[in-house]
């Protein structure tokens, strides 16, 4: 890591004067690019994966859910270790132990190792996205932190659309294999990038106090805490499992109720993808403008409605508009997650809140592709996302009755 003079707190009346806080929004979005890119490309992989390695239907979902399950576990590790240790360190040990994995899995022989591998990476994968929102907020201002905080999560959308527009292209070049390797890029971009940072000034003001509290137990500090920390859980909890529902599943969907080659689910999924994103930039620019709570009341409600309308249609042109849409409103409350978090809990626990309360729901988000496989098998992939819309009714319960207004709050 380069020696350079720390930043000095950035007003909320102006701009930051120094690029390092566009250096650390570029290190934490292409992070979290790579989280998004390796997810994906597993998705499109599965059948090939499956026909190569001869797994079973519940073999080839185990690999998805126990990456979900490594990464929950990282979450929660490296979170708690960023707290203590610094952003920027502990996210580069992240992206080490993902890129030395990711490379594994390519010369995997079976179900077990390539399990294993898929397991550990996602271990690397869990503490992208909360560190990452951490130095990002703590490196802008607050009239800025929503917008800036959805920049990040665009990362995620930018690694999965890159995924999808790829992946149809060289797959059948370079093998199932080959992705793998092709997956551990972004990560050495992301090193190379973040290896160039400091820690922000709010965090090493924070990290000179003699004691350093214990981050778990300030997520449960009080009971308005409390309250906080259920209705973020149940917020994440609807955005992973509703997205992983969606996402890992889509292309399938495509293929068998239209018939849709392998070329055409990913133009389809990708103009959906775009959706997403478009909603994450939105999100976080309305959020900064009106508040946080009516925006995610906002987008839930488009959520119930666009998956309820999704799922009715039959006509590929009317599915195209109607899924950039649909991807709007059910990914674009990302956008928000990492300011609504970074301003509920103070620097001492701001990682480890981030990391833990999002991979809870990344918990409960692994179990969105098995349920939607089984209701999809017993009935149809029609009814499957249709009953998707619900869970976003049991998301606008929770904003309104346990999230807190946080605009403007300058961050502890």
């Amino acid at each position: 890591m380069t020696s350079q003079p720390l930043t000095q707190p950035v007003s909320d009346a102006e701009a930051p004067t120094s690029p390092y806080a566009w250096k650390a929004l570029a290190g934490s979005a292409i992070g979290y690019a790579m989280d998004g890119f390796d997810l994906l490309i597993l998705g499109f992989m599965l059948p090939t994966i499956s026909a190569a390695l001869a797994l079973g239907t519940s073999q080839s979902g185990a690999l998805v859910t126990w990456t979900l399950i490594g990464a929950v576990a990282g979450g929660i590790i490296f979170g708690a270790l960023s707290d203590r240790y610094g952003r920027v360190r502990v996210l580069t040990w992240t992206i080490v132990l993902f890129a030395v994995f990711t490379g594994m899995c390519a010369f995997a022989q079976g179900f077990w190792d390539l399990l294993a591998y898929r397991t550990i990476a996602g271990v690397g994968l869990g503490g992208e996205f909360g560190i990452g929102m951490a130095l990002a907020a703590e490196a802008w201002p607050a009239s800025k932190r929503a917008r800036v905080s959805s920049y990040v999560a665009l990362g995620w959308q930018s690694g999965v659309l890159m995924a999808a527009l790829l992946t149809p292209l060289l797959l059948p070049v370079v093998g199932w294999r080959g992705m793998f390797l092709i997956g551990v890029i972004p990560a050495l971009v992301a090193w190379f990038i973040r290896n160039r940072l400091h820690e922000p000034e709010v965090f090493v003001r924070s990290s000179r106090t003699k004691k350093m509290p214990n981050a778990f137990r300030l997520l449960v500090a009080d009971g308005k805490t409390t309250r906080t920390s259920l209705g973020i859980v149940i917020l994440c909890s609807v955005q992973n499992f509703g997205y992983y529902g969606i996402m890992i599943w889509l292309p399938t969907y495509l293929s068998k109720t239209l018939g849709f080659s392998l070329t055409k689910s990913a133009m389809w999924t990708s103009v959906t993808i775009v959706g997403m994103m478009l909603g994450v930039i939105a999100f976080g620019h309305l959020a900064d403008r009106i508040g946080r709570k009516p925006t995610f009341l906002i987008f839930q409600a488009g959520a119930v409605a666009m998956v309820l309308y999704y799922a009715r249609l039959s006509d590929p042109m009317t599915m195209l508009w109607a899924g950039a849409v649909m991807g709007m409103f059910v990914n674009g409350m990302i956008g928000g997650y990492g300011a609504l978090i970074s301003e509920a809990y103070p620097t001492a626990a701001r990682a480890t809140a981030q990391n833990v309360l999002f991979n809870i729901g990344r918990a409960v988000g692994g179990l969105g592709p098995i349920v939607v496989g089984a209701i999809a098998a017993t009935y149809s992939f029609q009814l499957a996302i249709a009953l998707l819309a619900s869970i976003y009714v049991l998301d606008m319960i929770a904003t309104i009755f346990l999230i807190p207004e946080l605009k403007g709050v300058e961050l502890e």
